[in-house]
């Protein structure tokens, strides 16, 4: 295993080189280590598994979390009174 030059260990392979071990360095990645593909000597793309992302779901926490009013500020609309009056200034 090589370094990269971000100082984080990793194997870093040339474009070359990767187009010919495309499916072992595949592999590799799959397994958790981290692949690296450099152009012209620098590090170029990450070669990393593809993992199936969940959902998001909004409102998840509705009700659960609560935030004391004087979190919003002063005003009605929530923004601090002396916010308001550094904009509205004429300094």
């Amino acid at each position: 295993m090589s370094e990269s030059s971000a100082g984080e260990p990793g194997q870093v392979i040339n474009m070359h080189e990767a187009k010919t071990r495309l499916s072992q360095l595949g592999e590799m990645a799959w397994r958790g280590e981290r692949v690296i593909i450099s152009r012209a000597g620098k590090p170029y793309l990450e070669l990393v598994p593809y993992r199936e992302r969940k959902a998001r779901k909004p409102g998840r926490y509705k009700d659960e979390v609560h935030l004391p009013d004087a979190a919003f500020g002063d005003s009605a609309d929530g923004t601090d009174d002396d916010i308001i009056e550094l904009f509205e200034s004429d300094e």
